[in-house]
């Protein structure tokens, strides 16, 4: 008898199993990179909107995307990622997404949208000595990684200040550290200055007794990246992506009490520690939240990587930005 009764069932599982394998097949993934910097806020909101079931983008590509979030702790990185196939789209600084557009002769990677200007600056010793450019000689200068954005500005400005700078030493030693590594070693006094971005720059100074030397407040911090890949062969998707971004950037404007604590909540989830109201307001006014971007803007980044060294020979700019 139970044989009997059985039988009507497989052809309902197996139709049941076909259903399930061809929503999958349709379902789409978009896998986005992001830090936990507050120079990264559009992603950190979005982030942790998708963490609570909200999800920002997903509501406005529609129900057969899903979104996967990756966090990096700086471009290089999520730049790797991108060229492997890893992931299809981050929030990135301008100098990576540059190196490598070039490196790929313009194959692998378009800069779709901007996200923030500011939020970069130079920190010091308050006790340290330095008053002027000039007094940088000898000193210890960490970035957060080697040929990313803040990276190339310093050496870029320690050249224009007639520093002899070299990979490993020169007259002034720049010095590659994680974001967390560079507080730690700061608050001990083993590095003379940090460049870095927000919320490290108020770390810097609230928790370390750290001084502002200079501050970059109208360079881009942080654009919004595709792989070449995707743009190619999904240039709809990645044109709503693009326009949703706009949107969350400004709605972020418009709401940033409500902002400050989904990027607060996202920070938690990835570093394990939530940052202090105070820090987060300290953090807050030196950044601007701005969509909009033109491949103009990118000659200076260009001239900057080719002083020091990262970018060689003419450079076709053509395919960088693509606006979908």
């Amino acid at each position: 008898m139970a044989k009997i009764l059985l039988k009507p069932l497989f052809p309902l599982v197996a139709a049941l199993l076909a259903s399930l394998a061809t929503a999958s097949a349709q379902q789409t993934t978009l896998r986005v990179g992001y830090f936990p910097n507050v120079t990264h806020a559009q992603a950190l909101v979005a982030s942790q909107l998708s963490r609570q079931g909200k999800g920002w983008f997903e509501s406005r590509l529609g129900g057969d995307i899903k979104l996967q979030w990756f966090p990096y702790n700086a471009g290089p990185s999520a730049m790797e990622a991108l060229a492997a196939d890893s992931i299809d789209l981050t929030y990135v600084g301008p100098s990576p997404a540059l190196n490598l557009y070039v490196k790929s002769q313009g194959d692998e990677v378009r800069i779709i949208a901007g996200s923030a200007t500011g939020g970069a600056a130079l920190v010091i010793q308050a006790d340290g000595g330095i008053t002027k450019p000039e007094d940088f000689r000898g000193k210890s200068i960490a970035t957060p990684q080697l040929g990313n954005t803040q990276d190339v500005a310093c050496r870029a400005w320690l050249k224009k200040q007639g520093f002899r700078i070299t990979q490993l030493g020169g007259d002034v030693k720049v010095l590659p550290t994680a974001n967390p590594d560079q507080l730690a070693l700061f608050a001990n006094k083993k590095l003379d200055g940090v460049w870095t971005v927000e919320p490290w720059v108020s770390r810097l100074e609230l928790e370390a007794g750290g001084k502002v030397f200079l501050e970059q407040k109208d360079s881009f911090a942080t654009v919004l990246v595709s792989s070449a890949k995707l743009l190619s062969e999904k240039a709809a998707l990645v044109k709503k992506f693009a326009a949703a971004h706009a949107e969350l950037t400004e709605w972020i404007n418009s709401h940033p009490d409500e902002a400050k604590k989904l990027v607060n909540a996202e920070i938690k989830e990835v570093t394990k520690r939530a940052m202090s109201p105070d820090l987060l307001d300290h953090a807050w006014p030196r950044l601007h939240f701005n969509s909009e971007i033109k491949r103009e803007v990118f000659d200076a980044a260009v001239a900057e990587s080719q002083s020091v060294g990262f970018l060689k020979g003419p450079i076709d700019l053509s395919r960088l930005v693509a606006v979908p």
